[in-house]
């Protein structure tokens, strides 16, 4: 028998070389031993795989992956757009959409920097008070049309009509444009001003459009929720529900903007009401994306098909001082008592769900070299309330046993905290305030809508404590926050401040375009501001992003407001492609 197999072989060996046929390879077979067969289908097994992983390994070795078009996104925010205009857009949603269809002649990247969009190339003069732009010669609108410097003018222009009023005038009070040509633009300021350029992120209005709608009418134009700008996305169509009321945008990749047509082939934006629906509707899988979530609930919506992004915010919270309102205030050892007594960690943690960094300053985490870090202080409450009370007894206030309050022999040390109608603002404001009761300060706190928050509370300076949050913004100007000139509406130095090195350290800031430079004067601000303890600074939030597993291009390190995360929208996708790489 083994020499009859073995003559079958030898004869299929001598034969021409070519392919053998299926009955001659089953004739081999049948000659082999249950045994041999068993380790005659395990070799060929192994030569299989071992051929498959080679090939894999040449393929991802001479290959390269790369994103290519297609794919969708289903982005959910909570509100209907009313202004989808850079000149006006007040929410989360009119800004998201704004950033989505317009470009400016800067844009913002995911790390933080600002890059040439509409504009080609720019350059400043030595003083810092001429800006002068290039635009690139494929810049192009929406519906075809060019960008050019006319539209530049416009836009800045309509920004500075005090009919109007526009939430970005102040960014362009006292600036003049100039028309080079078509192409160049000549922006003047009054004096230097370091944080301007973040200014030019703004979108640019095509004139062609506008330019036909009076002042009077410009809020009321269809063209605020059916815009045609620049951007890297482009208005496709518009759901309704039965009221007339918008429930989703429907938008298309631009393929002529001037970073790159976009990868992703459809992006669509759904508004909801209220989170509670944000979140159902994400539950139903009717969208893959969302952001402004309150942290608490976020690890219940998390799954392997999903990634939660944490992503710098340079925006701080802090229960702010009216040393004017309230007597008790004007006492330094009494301001700083009070932020003895508070836990802020504690108050992260259960405010935020840990999704944040505890502040001891006005200065978001990162933004300046050499600012103070904060370090958790590992003190109980009973730690707390004995060195709070050693504080307020070296200014002469005394604790009455019997009434369990603090008097300083005129008054009673209590005073009223005013903040917004947020669950996360109440729920901070309100540890803060057991916090205090438990060393025997009482402390009622007002919540109000923030609309009558800012017009009957904040502008009037109508309040004890305020917690409030403040967006410093990428250019770190905090002038408008801490400098003595701002104490009064509509200036935001919301805990009336005044301090003369403080105002010459901010003014001389904002006019230092060197950033090195421009950080020393902030660290010796940030030593002032913690001296003085003008207000409790309490910690800056992560901006949350829940997004597809799928979705990839999405590196976000730094965004000042929300819409920012749509900066490089363009460069994100869901496909890919291997090409060699001899091709590339």
């Amino acid at each position: 028998m083994t020499k009859e197999k073995n003559r079958t072989i030898a004869s299929y060996l001598m034969h021409e070389y070519r392919l053998p046929r299926a009955d001659t390879i089953h004739r081999i077979i049948d000659t082999l031993s249950p045994f041999e067969r068993v380790l005659f289908w395990i070799l060929t097994a192994s030569l299989f795989f071992s051929a498959f992983v080679v090939f894999i390994q040449v393929n991802n070795a001479t290959t390269t992956q790369i994103p290519i078009r297609g794919g969708s996104v289903k982005e959910g925010v909570i509100g209907a757009p009313r202004f989808i205009n850079p000149l006006l857009a007040l929410s989360d949603t009119d800004r998201d959409l704004t950033s989505l269809v317009y470009a400016g002649l800067t844009r913002p990247t995911s790390s933080g920097d600002l890059i040439p969009d509409l504009a080609e190339r720019y350059s400043i003069s030595e003083d810092g008070t001429e800006y002068r732009f290039t635009l690139r010669d494929d810049a192009r609108f929406q519906d075809g049309v060019p960008v050019t410097a006319d539209d530049i003018i416009f836009t800045l222009t309509t920004i500075q009509d005090p009919i109007i009023k526009s939430p970005r005038r102040a960014d362009w009070d006292g600036v003049t444009v100039e028309k080079i040509n078509d192409r160049e633009v000549l922006f003047t300021l009054q004096r230097p001003y370091a944080p301007f350029l973040e200014n030019t992120t703004i979108g640019i209005l095509p004139r062609h459009i506008w330019a036909n709608v009076s002042p009077q009418e410009f809020a009321f134009s269809n063209f605020n929720t059916q815009p045609i700008g620049s951007g890297p996305f482009a208005l496709r169509k518009i759901a309704y529900d039965s009221s007339g009321i918008p429930t989703n945008y429907e938008l298309r990749p631009f393929g002529n903007y001037t970073l790159g047509r976009p990868f992703i082939n459809k992006l669509s934006v759904y508004f909801y009401s209220n989170e509670e629906e944000l979140l159902r509707a994400y539950s139903r899988g009717e969208i893959t994306s969302m952001s402004a979530v309150s942290s608490s609930v976020l690890r219940d919506y998390l799954s392997e098909d999903s990634e939660l992004l944490q992503i710098t915010l340079p925006r701080i919270f802090a229960i702010f001082f009216n040393q004017n309102k309230n007597r008790a205030f004007a006492d330094k050892d009494v301001r700083r008592a009070l932020e003895t007594l508070i836990d802020k960690e504690t108050i992260k943690n259960e405010v935020l769900a840990g999704y944040g960094t505890v502040i001891d300053s006005p200065i978001p985490p990162g933004a300046v070299v050499g600012q103070s870090v904060s370090l958790p202080i590992e003190k109980n409450s009973q730690e707390r309330q004995e060195e709070a009370r050693l504080i307020l007894e070296s200014a002469g206030w005394e604790f009455n046993e019997k009434l369990q309050q603090w008097s300083d022999g005129e008054e009673v040390l209590s005073f009223s905290i005013a903040t917004a109608n947020t669950p996360e603002l109440k729920r901070a404001a309100q540890i803060a305030a057991n916090m205090w009761a438990e060393a025997g300060i009482s402390v009622k706190v007002t919540v109000f809508e923030t609309g009558d928050l800012n017009q009957n509370i904040i502008r009037p300076r109508d309040y004890d404590a305020l917690l409030f949050g403040e967006v410093v913004g990428r250019g770190l100007d905090l002038f408008a926050f801490w400098h003595s000139s701002q104490k009064d509406d509509p200036g935001l130095n919301i805990a009336n401040y005044t301090n003369s090195t403080v105002d010459d350290l901010l003014t001389k800031a904002r006019t230092i375009s060197d950033k090195k430079e421009r950080d020393k004067l902030y660290v010796q601000f940030e030593k002032e501001i913690i001296s003085d303890a003008p207000a409790i600074f309490l910690y800056a939030p992560d901006f949350l992003y829940i997004v597809p597993t799928r979705l990839r291009g999405v590196d976000i390190d730094l965004v000042t407001t929300p819409s920012e995360r749509f900066s490089e929208v363009y460069l994100w996708y869901t496909q890919t492609e291997r090409i060699w790489n001899f091709f590339q």
